[in-house]
């Protein structure tokens, strides 16, 4: 949850923190070179000490010990508003101070929570200004001297860098949340290879290349044979590590430009672009040899053989379906010869897939 204590609620209360103390440190340096000529009480330098140097600190341990941090940052930065309000009417709206500072207030407002902090933020902008005007009686200062105005020149500078890195900073981590989503959606969460969605995409683009530009490649269906009667005998568990343990070998065993997916429960897939049949037949049998003799010394009799079905590309093929068509009986075939082998396609078939036993 947003609001929860570990999740964004805190990590927003953190992003927050540089950003305010930067802001207030250096608007500080505004407001006073606006309000000096006014002759403020005393207990008004005090407040606005303490609003320049000790509010971000205090806003912090506030926010970070709340029970919804979320909420409690936005509370914040409605009082933020609520002084830079307040502050503006104190300096009797000399105009360079107080754009400044209410432009930066709203700028921080509109980063931080878009329109309706916004408006949030204007309220209580306003609301300040009266709350000052009561407190302090009201003026206007349309003059702004050349102290002013430099005393304005870090805010105006200095501010809209930090707050443009702090964004910049969140856009890196929401472009990297979104690729991690987006590997999420095309990967099989249990073995970290493409899932059955991803991998047919990726065909249809790999048929269309060999199409027009007339490429070689080889696809393999891939099936652990008896793999019910190991989920039977070992559990699921070890049908789980079985399943870990062939994704991990065709990583390894596979070229870079090779795309290989789990195609559903025991069965696997892998597109071996730019391949001869020859070759394909090659990389197949190192790999079944090398599942074949996986041994797991607390697991004595358990064996792993794999049946793989091989079909390359032909001219002819009216679509990724009915490549994919031939592997599965490529597969077929190869389950029914007696299993633990590799088996490609011969010829164009045309028959729908039988139903075989695990």
């Amino acid at each position: 949850m947003m609001d929860n204590r570990t999740g964004k609620g805190l990590s927003f209360v953190k992003r927050i923190y540089i950003p305010r103390i930067i802001g207030l440190g250096i608007g500080l340096i505004s407001v006073a070179a606006a309000v000096a000529p006014l002759s403020l009480p005393l207990w008004a330098w005090v407040l606005l000490l303490f609003n320049g140097l000790l509010w971000p600190h205090v806003a912090y341990q506030w926010a970070l010990r709340a029970p919804l941090p979320y909420q409690a940052e936005q509370r914040n930065l409605v009082l933020d508003s609520l002084m830079g309000g307040f502050w503006t009417a104190a300096m009797h709206f000399n105009p360079l101070p107080t754009v400044t500072v209410l432009s930066m207030m709203t700028m921080n407002n509109v980063a931080a929570g878009g329109r309706r902090l916004v408006l949030r933020g204007a309220a209580a902008q306003v609301a300040g200004m009266l709350l000052a005007s009561l407190m302090l009686g009201t003026g206007l200062q349309l003059n702004t001297s050349q102290l002013q105005v430099y005393a304005c020149l870090p805010m105006l500078t200095l501010y809209p860098l930090a707050l443009g890195w702090v964004c910049f900073r969140l856009a890196i981590k929401l472009a990297e949340h979104k690729r991690r989503l987006s590997a999420l959606t095309l990967t099989d969460s249990l073995t970290g290879l493409l899932n059955h969605g991803a991998w047919k995409d990726l065909l249809l683009l790999r048929f269309q290349a060999c199409q027009q530009q007339q490429q070689a490649a080889v696809i393999a269906l891939i099936d652990i044979d008896h793999f019910k009667t190991i989920n039977d005998t070992f559990g699921h568990v070890v049908g789980d590590c079985v399943l870990r343990q062939l994704s991990e070998e065709l990583k390894r065993n596979l070229r870079e430009g090779d795309q290989a997916g789990r195609y559903g429960g025991d069965e696997f897939c892998v597109i071996l672009p730019g391949t001869r049949e020859d070759q394909a037949c090659q990389a197949m049998e190192r790999l079944r040899e090398r599942v074949g003799s996986y041994r797991n010394p607390q697991l004595p009799h358990l064996r792993i053989s794999l049946s793989i079905g091989l079909s390359a590309f032909q001219p002819q093929l009216q679509s990724p379906e009915h490549w994919l068509e031939q592997a599965d009986q490529a597969l077929y075939s190869a389950k029914r010869r007696g299993r633990d082998q590799v088996n490609f396609a011969a010829g164009e078939v045309t028959t729908l897939r039988l139903a075989y036993p695990d």
